[in-house]
């Protein structure tokens, strides 16, 4: 059944999945799972806070698929952890537009914030709720400690939006276990669907040829790493790795770390790649460390395809898209032990687990696929029928789908009066 759904993501456009690796993770979820529900039918506006003054007000990127940019706070971009005051607006404006627009069979935001909006729209409307949180104020706490910049009412906005959603959704396995035990979430609401990859978009290339392609030796040994340059990524142990792995088990690699806020490596507009360049000069690998900047998204296949392993170590990961990118194109991984990680990675069969921030852990973990290449050829393999069995955004999209009809069939019919004293409407 063809279904209104409003997608809600109050800082992560759809729109900025296109502008490459660190636009995040919930960039590209949006832009997805949007595509592909518009795809199955449905009509799908997307509603994205305005942080430019230029855009438009609707744009179009696809048949049955509406961005809409939401006019709150000042249209520039200001970092998420200062949104929660322009909510109130972000509601007034959705409440208008639904009013103008008509009603939708489904709410789905993404983030506490949007769930936040997503809890009075339903109070006004009736509208069935399900919500993505993407990332958990308490478990970043745990790691970020007083480094975390978002407002202390976020573990509040994230317990009662999981009181008021009609489904919730866990992306792995630990996401379902922490909004169980960290939240006291009801299970019965919990559905588990995870992030995925996009088939159009990435797959295997020749190891030596996505290497000509970029301009890379192609007899080096090369490894990668794919993503937003913030320090719980822990790109550091990756680069600690590199050194080790030379001076303890005598194999000499390079390294390619693909991320920043621009598209040369600038340490001012991207500071995490400061760091990590004094890192890279303490270890004493500074010439075998290259930073490439930022880079879109069509390009991203020669990258995760030239690596002989994708290593990513952070500190705790929600899910972690890119993994599974990686093993898209045929490349084992080599991840922390955490979160969605745990999830993707089977251990062993698709590459290592190791505990977070152990480089010495990641440099015996290469050793052994260096010493062992059919191990390696195997572990590509393996992780590259894994997710296309498990992990692609049409399956993603199905998934979900299933779900908001699970929600739409268990809703009541009933009368009622919204709030605001206008009648509620229920499917």
């Amino acid at each position: 059944m063809r279904r209104r759904l409003a997608l809600i993501s109050e800082h992560a456009s759809p729109l900025g999945a296109l502008g490459g690796v660190d636009s995040g993770g919930q960039n590209v979820y949006v832009a997805q799972v949007a595509r592909h529900l518009a795809l199955m039918g449905h009509h799908v506006d997307v509603f994205t806070r305005r942080d430019d003054p230029e855009l438009p007000s609707i744009v179009r990127p696809a048949d049955g698929l509406r961005v809409i940019h939401v006019d709150a706070g000042p249209p520039r971009f200001l970092p998420k952890e200062e949104l929660l005051p322009w909510m109130d607006e972000f509601s007034d404006f959705m409440l208008r537009f639904i009013k103008s627009e008509g009603s939708y069979d489904l709410i789905h935001s993404n983030f506490f914030m949007s769930g936040l909006v997503g809890c009075r729209l339903k109070a006004v409307f009736g509208t069935p709720l399900a919500v993505t949180f993407h990332a958990l104020g308490r478990v970043r706490l745990m790691h970020q400690r007083e480094t975390d910049r978002f407002p202390a009412a976020r573990l509040a906005i994230e317990a009662q939006v999981m009181r008021d959603a009609d489904a919730i959704i866990a992306e792995c396995p630990q996401d379902q276990a922490d909004q169980c035990h960290l939240y006291g979430a009801a299970p019965r609401k919990i559905h588990l669907v995870p992030c995925g990859f996009d088939r159009d978009e990435l797959g295997p290339v020749d190891r030596f040829d996505a290497r000509r392609q970029l301009g890379l030796d192609p007899w080096a040994r090369w490894l990668v790493h794919v993503g937003r340059m913030v320090p719980r990524k822990g790109v550091d142990t990756v680069i600690e790795a590199i050194a080790r792995l030379q001076q303890r088990h005598g194999i000499v690699a390079r390294l390619l770390i693909v991320g920043g806020e621009s598209d040369e490596p600038d340490p001012l507009r991207t500071p995490e790649i400061g760091r990590l360049i004094e890192t890279a000069r303490r270890a004493g690998v500074a010439g075998r460390v290259i930073f490439t900047g930022r880079r879109q998204r069509g390009v991203l296949r020669y990258y995760y395809s030239a690596a002989d392993v994708f290593l990513t170590t952070p500190w705790y990961e929600p899910f972690g898209i890119t993994p599974v990118e990686a093993m898209a194109c045929g490349t084992p991984v080599i991840g922390s032990q955490v979160g969605g990680l745990q999830y993707t990675v089977v251990h062993g069969r698709t590459g290592f687990l190791v505990p977070p921030k152990d480089p010495n852990a990641v440099a015996r973990r290469l050793a052994t696929l260096y010493r062992h290449p059919r191990l390696l050829r195997r572990m590509g393999r393996a992780g590259l029928a894994r997710v296309n069995r498990l992990f692609t955004w049409q399956r993603v999209a199905r998934q979900l789908a299933t779900v908001f009809e699970s929600v739409l069939a268990e809703q009541r019919v009933a009368p009622g009066v919204s709030v605001v004293g206008e009648p509620v409407n229920r499917p």
